[in-house]
């Protein structure tokens, strides 16, 4: 064995073991916020029981890290019950900072329109607590007709663009979009259609130069596919898949990421044994990198995770 082998076979094993990161709760629909000199990383909370062959999620869970590695966690900062107007199932959500506020759009089943709805809640602080900020929701079933389903308004994801628009994207089969008002409560306009190959659910909408970026779950089971375009509100050319099927998950949902220098890919897996899997998930971090022209490179899924 040479020497140069040996080192590299002593570098591998002082790896440390990071991914999942969250490895004593079940985390699940991940989304990311880099604020100040930290990231925020909210998650819905996995309950169902080993035999329950569903999703079960009550509430959400906020951690904090200064370097992706080392996580806080904070008291849970959200509930499905903290919306009088729902009844519950805590699903993917997403929070984003406004003017000293932190604003987080969240999926919610509905108790007297069928279906699910997305909802806002606010807080002065990104761990919370929050509360309803708008005392019903914001989109409902009714108002989305493209598919005869009652889990086509899910998934939300929120952008702030650099002249101060803001754009909610969501959707399960179909993707919508909105602009939204200034102060983040209000619809500015009409809800749009965008079209993507196979998109299934789980967008994420993201700037990185001078690029925008729109990734989501494509087909079932999930990969991560993306399109580009040079506004948040498309046109969308599509560019490929990013990231392959999560480990004993049929579902995938992304965050993406800059910090500190270095581009992140935020996800969920099944792979905290002996009973994690579809509805018992576990969020994972590994590195994103991009091409000369833009475009993203395909992403790794590691066991090592980030290290030191």
């Amino acid at each position: 064995m040479s020497c140069s082998s040996s080192k590299q076979q002593v570098a591998t094993a002082n790896l440390k073991i990071n991914n999942p990161v969250i490895k004593d709760k079940y985390t699940g629909d991940p989304a990311a916020l880099v604020y100040k000199d930290s990231v925020y990383l909210y998650a819905g909370h996995d309950v169902a029981p080993n035999d329950f062959n569903f999703y079960k999620m009550e509430e959400w869970l906020v951690y904090s890290s200064a370097d992706l590695i080392h996580w806080k966690e904070h008291p849970v900062p959200l509930k499905t019950t903290d919306f009088k107007w729902a009844k519950g199932d805590a699903w993917a959500a997403q929070v984003i900072e406004r003017n000293g506020k932190f604003y987080w759009y969240v999926t919610v089943s509905h108790a007297t329109i069928p279906g699910k709805a997305i909802g806002i809640a606010v807080s002065d602080s990104p761990t919370g607590p929050f509360k309803d900020a708008l005392g019903k929701a914001l989109i409902t079933n009714d108002m989305t007709k493209q598919v005869g389903i009652d889990w086509d308004d899910i998934d939300p994801t929120v952008f702030v663009d650099d002249d101060g628009q803001a754009y909610l994207y969501w959707g399960n089969q179909v993707c919508k979009y909105i602009k939204l008002k200034e102060n983040m409560l209000e619809a500015d306009g009409p809800i749009n259609v965008v079209n993507l190959p196979n998109f299934t659910e789980a967008p994420w909408l993201h700037k990185h130069n001078d690029w925008y970026y729109l990734s989501y779950a494509y087909e079932f089971p999930e990969k991560i596919a993306y399109a580009m375009s040079k506004s948040p509100a498309g046109p969308w050319e599509y560019k490929g898949i990013l990231n392959e099927l999560a480990g004993n998950s049929n579902t995938n949902h992304q965050a993406i990421i800059d910090f500190k220098g270095k581009s992140y890919f935020i996800y969920h897996n099944g792979a905290i044994q002996p009973h994690g899997g579809s509805f018992r998930r576990s969020v994972c971090i590994d590195r994103l990198y991009y091409n000369p022209d833009g475009t993203m490179k395909r992403v790794v899924m590691t066991t090592e995770g980030i290290q030191e």
